[in-house]
């Protein structure tokens, strides 16, 4: 049986643990991150892992809600919801979530390795996954349902395309990467939405 942890601990073994988990499951992905490099820099045995999560899977969930409000924050209120028309909205929710790809790792890496969000859902129990339901991709969806013409799931593929360019930046000079990215983005955004 686990030892029992005092308040503190728990709060200090949790943070190490979600800390450590971002940086592993951004930089290394699930499978190969191992229970030992999560618990080691936390001071608790493999096995203590399961008084604070139910598996490795939930500790990557809950290390995604951990940046959920902030991404949705940030792509959605500061992007999708503040432009002045449809074209401006979707310009802005691209270039905001191209930022996210250039400087979060955990969530280029969810856009990257899309198997492990599937393998971390197979994990969860329904009641866990409520947690996240909704988020920036149902307002994306209802957006583009709402302001453009189009199968809203084609529409979405097209965006998502705009997003795989960060993922390949490696490929294209560093100087001329961000003119690159705007004028694809302009492109996209004035070939789906009316004049």
């Amino acid at each position: 049986m686990p030892p029992a942890f005092s308040e503190e601990e728990r709060a200090r073994i949790t943070e190490r643990l979600l800390d450590t988990a971002t940086r592993l499951f951004s930089t290394q992905g699930l499978r190969k991150t191992s229970l030992e490099e999560l618990t080691t820099p936390a001071g608790i045995a493999k096995s203590s892992i399961y008084a604070f999560y139910d598996s490795k899977e939930d500790l990557y969930f809950e290390a995604m809600l951990r940046q959920y409000e902030g991404v949705r924050r940030r792509v959605i209120d500061e992007g999708l919801n503040r432009g002045t028309d449809t074209r401006d909205r979707l310009r802005r929710f691209l270039r905001a979530t191209v930022a996210e790809l250039d400087t979060n790792p955990l969530y280029r890496r969810l856009m990257s390795h899309p198997e492990e969000m599937g393998a971390v859902a197979a994990k969860l129990t329904p009641e866990r996954m409520a947690a996240a339901e909704g988020g920036p991709m149902a307002d994306l969806l209802q957006f583009l349902g709402t302001h453009l013409e189009g199968d809203p799931q084609v529409l979405l593929g097209v965006l998502r395309a705009v997003l795989l360019t960060p993922l390949y930046a490696e490929h294209l000079d560093a100087d001329i990467y961000p003119a690159v990215m705007d004028r694809l983005i302009d492109a996209v955004t004035e070939g789906l939405t009316p004049c």
